[in-house]
């Protein structure tokens, strides 16, 4: 049985022809799960399936999310495509190291996916900053530009060679990573913590700090108990937090 291939989402892709096209790369690649994120023009639009070519059933299946996070959910690997440098600390990958990478997880039966940018400008960092490592094509730097399906097709087609070349070795890690969904529970339960200790200071550089924090965890590839184990160790602290400022409460209670 072959590994379920990645899915594929587009942030806030603009025009239904690049839709279109990217389902029709998709498809000449064996990709077929489609995820679109706020698409510009609302969804569905009849020029995605004109520009297909009849590469039909990534568009009739297409998902459409408000947030990003929700696309997300399901998926326990996710590599984000862009071509410029960004302050997140993440591995950095070509599309042919990516393919191996994901296909040795695919193999194991993890749930993986690509994440690409609109057409105006990409991904955001907060969009990069959700993925576990990033993927660049080596373009010439002269011209870095790269159109939305063709960035598509170079990761699809490198992911295809993976199959075809020979099967991928499944690496087999001693408990499966946790999905996005679940490590996003823990950021979100870690990031109110920090500010309620007030940690996250001062405010202009709370984005850049929570996002380097957020790498950091999905660099680690966490399981499901680790998570649920940094969860307790959250609850624990805030707990203790809480009885020390009470019993500074009652001293100064008692003082006045």
């Amino acid at each position: 049985m072959e590994p379920r291939p990645p899915s594929v989402i587009l942030v806030e892709p603009q025009l239904a022809e690049n839709i279109g096209a990217c389902a029709r790369v998709m498809a000449n690649f064996g990709l077929s799960d489609l995820r679109l994120v706020r698409p510009r023009d609302g969804w569905p639009q009849e020029r995605a399936w004109a520009s297909a070519s009849g590469a039909s059933w990534p568009l009739d299946e297409a998902r459409v999310f408000d947030r990003l996070e929700d696309a997300l959910a399901d998926l326990q690997l996710v590599y984000a495509t862009t071509a410029r440098a960004r302050e997140i600390n993440l591995p950095v990958f070509t599309p042919r190291e990516a393919a191996g990478e994901l296909a040795r997880a695919a193999a194991s039966g993890l749930s993986v996916g690509l994440l690409f940018g609109g057409e105006r400008a990409g991904l955001e960092s907060d969009d990069v900053a959700r993925a576990h490592a990033v993927v660049t094509v080596p373009v010439d730097p002269r011209f870095r530009s790269l159109n939305l399906a063709q960035a598509v097709a170079l990761n699809a087609y490198e992911w295809r060679m993976t199959m075809a070349d020979r099967p991928p070795e499944a690496f087999e890690p001693e408990q499966p990573p946790a999905t996005h969904e679940a490590v996003e529970g823990f950021l979100g339960q870690l990031e109110g913590e920090l500010h309620a200790s007030g940690f996250l200071h001062p405010p202009e550089k709370t984005p850049s700090m929570l996002r380097n924090l957020r790498a950091v965890f999905l660099r680690a590839g966490l399981s499901d108990q680790e998570v649920r184990t940094l969860r307790g160790v959250v609850t624990a602290l805030s707990k203790g937090r809480g009885k020390v400022l009470e019993k500074l409460a009652a001293k100064k209670a008692a003082k006045d």
